[in-house]
């Protein structure tokens, strides 16, 4: 079983409490236009068995994406998950990536993927642990790690191209809701 590690940060918010901040760089609050830029994919793409689903909800003028499934790691399997891309050029000054979400007490994943993650299983994951109530999570570049020595040991901000939010790495029903997510400096 994956342990997850690497919170760093947690901070306790009400449902309408706003994360943004005078330091974030690109933050996506999955507003009707964002939503656009996010896409869902399991194991499936690669033979798996994991079955999920996103919506994007609003709840007290609050949009968010409702992430559930059953993660199966049968067949050489064990993710879902969604990712968009991220502009070139956009967090070249990324100290971090903060997230405000709620979930279902389970540990979860950020992946980030770069210019020198060019196969399907290389990027850099750091975990963090949901509660039933809003909290926001602030993960510094430094807590994530790398898949594979393939890749560059430190993780290059200039170099991200895309976010994944992920159950990942063992047999478990996600359920997950993300506010806000974003890069902070």
């Amino acid at each position: 079983m994956n342990k997850v590690k690497g919170i760093i940060l947690t901070v306790a918010l009400s449902a309408s409490a706003s994360t943004v901040g005078a330091e974030n760089l690109l933050s996506d609050t999955f507003n009707a236009q964002s939503q656009l830029g996010w896409a869902y994919f399991s194991d499936q793409v690669m033979g798996g068995i994991s079955e999920g689903s996103v919506e994007y909800m609003e709840q007290d003028g609050e949009n968010y994406a409702h992430m559930t499934g059953r993660v199966s790691t049968e067949n050489n399997g064990g993710f879902i998950q969604i990712r968009r891309t991220v502009p070139k050029g956009s967090v070249g000054s990324a100290a971090g990536v903060y997230l405000k979400v709620r979930g279902n007490s389970q540990g979860y994943y950020i992946h980030l993927r770069t210019s020198g993650t060019v196969l399907p299983w290389q990027y850099y994951q750091a975990g963090f642990e949901t509660t039933g109530e809003w909290q926001v999570v602030r993960l510094p570049l430094s807590a994530f790690e790398r898949s594979g020595s393939w890749l560059r040991k430190a993780l290059k901000p200039s170099a991200i191209r895309s976010i994944g939010i992920l159950a990942y790495g063992r047999d478990h029903q996600a359920e997950i809701d993300v506010a806000e997510i974003g890069f902070y400096d």
